[in-house]
């Protein structure tokens, strides 16, 4: 999927990354150019129509890479899972562009009044992962007809051109995702820059479509979060070989102490990969058969999926503070890796 070469310059310009609060333009072109951002459209629509668990590895590697990368990856490709329900020659415009990507927001905090067109939309939404590239946003609003505000719920989509991004994403980790607000007023928009998920408008749709959103969506942040943690654990490690000649000669046992602690932390990060990807395993192979995924399995895939990450992020915690002033320094690499896993964990869909 990666070679090292692009491996070792996403690594390298990691802190640079952070610093900008977006990717550069080298970086973009190697999504685009690796198609990281339609990993689920078909090839009709320029993609590469992966499965769930396929694409999953995808999401852990990129994040094994920095957990910026990895994130703008996975929500880039997440909103793939919209082609169904958007009309084919709106799909048509929206993805199949070399560097087609939406952004948005499943938050329902606008508003769009019925007209004899369309609608017209106002509001803002938070939390819009790559604003700062998007070709596309989508975002959820209210219906209101006539003056009266309904509880129905239509997802919207919009132009850059007409939207506003508010630079305020000032999270102390994924600094770089440019996850931020975007606000609109007044905007017209016809009825087919509109869609449902509970209806199907194009023939776009791959098997990964019909899986449960949600459990969709929790897969996808815990590949993220598993893909930072084996990070971590990395760059634990060549702290420590970095130091072993130090060590040796201060207090060797300290050395021997860390080397221990590192492996029995990894021994827990990697059983809680294990059961996370056998639980996906078993729950995407019943829904390739045609299975109903009954309420209790989906309950269950996210007790796994919530409990995986807090594993992940327990064992993180514990094992930090034996690197002292290292643990500290934004500038240090196991720092902005710790930050990035803390805030990705903070997803409404993983925390406890």
């Amino acid at each position: 999927m990666f070679t090292q070469l692009e491996i070792a310059t996403i690594k390298n310009k990691a802190h640079q990354i952070e610093k900008a609060g977006t990717l550069p333009a080298d970086i973009l072109q190697l999504i685009y150019e690796k198609k990281l951002f339609k990993l689920f459209l078909p090839a009709e629509l320029g993609g590469k129509q992966l499965e769930l668990l396929e694409a999953l590895k995808v999401f852990q590697k990129s994040a094994a890479i920095d957990g910026n990368f990895g994130w703008l990856v996975t929500i880039g490709s997440g909103g793939n899972i919209f082609s169904p329900y958007i009309e084919e020659n709106v799909c048509e415009i929206l993805f199949r562009p070399k560097t087609a990507v939406i952004a948005g927001s499943g938050y329902p905090t606008g508003r769009a009044i019925k007209t004899d067109n369309g609608y017209n939309v106002s509001g803002q939404w938070k939390y819009c992962s790559g604003a700062n590239y998007a070709t596309v946003f989508t975002a959820n609003c209210f219906v209101e007809v006539d003056g009266v505000l309904t509880d129905k719920i239509i997802s919207c989509i919009l132009m850059p051109e007409h939207v506003q991004v508010v630079q305020d994403w000032d999270a102390y980790g994924l600094k770089a995702t440019g996850s931020h607000t975007i606000k609109v007023n007044n905007v017209s928009i016809s009825k087919n820059f509109t869609f449902s998920l509970f209806e199907q408008k194009s023939d776009y749709a791959g098997i990964v479509n019909s899986f449960p959103f949600l459990s969709f969506s929790e897969a996808s942040f815990t590949a993220i979060c598993l893909g930072i943690g084996e990070d971590f654990y990395r760059e634990a490690r060549e702290v420590i070989e970095r130091k072993k000649v130090e060590s040796l000669k201060n207090d060797s046992d300290r050395y021997e102490l860390m080397v221990n602690i590192i492996e029995e932390k990894f021994t827990a990060f990697k059983q809680a990969e294990k059961q996370f990807y056998s639980m996906v395993s078993k729950t995407w192979g019943k829904h390739q058969q045609g299975e109903v995924l009954s309420e209790r399995n989906l309950q269950q895939f996210t007790a796994v999926c919530k409990n995986s990450v807090s594993n992940i992020i327990d064992s993180v915690n514990a094992l930090i503070r034996y690197f002292g002033m290292e643990a500290v320094k934004e500038s240090a690499p196991l720092n902005r890796i710790w930050r990035n896993l803390y805030t990705a964990g903070q997803h409404i869909f993983l925390t406890p």
